[in-house]
């Protein structure tokens, strides 16, 4: 049975006979826990060693939680948008960005060529330039 893609890998037919290459134990091996149905070690288990994880120290600190994540848009998808004034809420009705997470932040790449006043949490100081450069303005929310 070959199949119907070159690239699409064949299910592995298991306990089929021993020309198949998996029959009798069914590519399980000999005994042991790992033959027996039911079987499932979480990642990380050693057999009961201490794991790698408890043996190693804590060390550092997470800020993840602590971090604030802006939602970020170039100048190139503004100029693209071809609107006197760019809001938040303007760039998620027309799907620019999906959410706006703790605020927008306006990064420099690209270039406006009309001028803009874009309303924003966050502003690159390149992006601030190439606004007011273009006859636009800089509004912080």
């Amino acid at each position: 049975m070959r199949a119907k893609f070159p690239y699409r890998k064949r299910k592995k037919r298991l306990g089929c006979g021993i020309g198949s290459g998996h029959g009798k134990t069914s590519t399980r091996g000999h005994k042991g826990q790992g033959s027996r149905s039911g079987s499932n070690l979480r990642p990380g288990f050693e057999g009961g060693q201490n794991p790698l994880y408890r043996r190693l120290p804590k060390r550092g600190f997470n800020r993840a939680g602590l971090a604030r994540r802006y939602t970020i848009v170039n100048l190139h998808r503004i100029a693209a948008l071809d609107e006197a004034e760019v809001t938040p809420e303007l760039l998620l009705s027309r799907g620019v960005i999906r959410d706006l997470g703790n605020g927008l932040k306006i990064l420099g790449e690209g270039k406006l060529t009309k001028p803009v006043t874009v309303k924003a949490h966050r502003f690159s100081e390149s992006a601030k330039a190439a606004i007011i450069q273009a006859g636009g303005q800089v509004v912080q929310i």
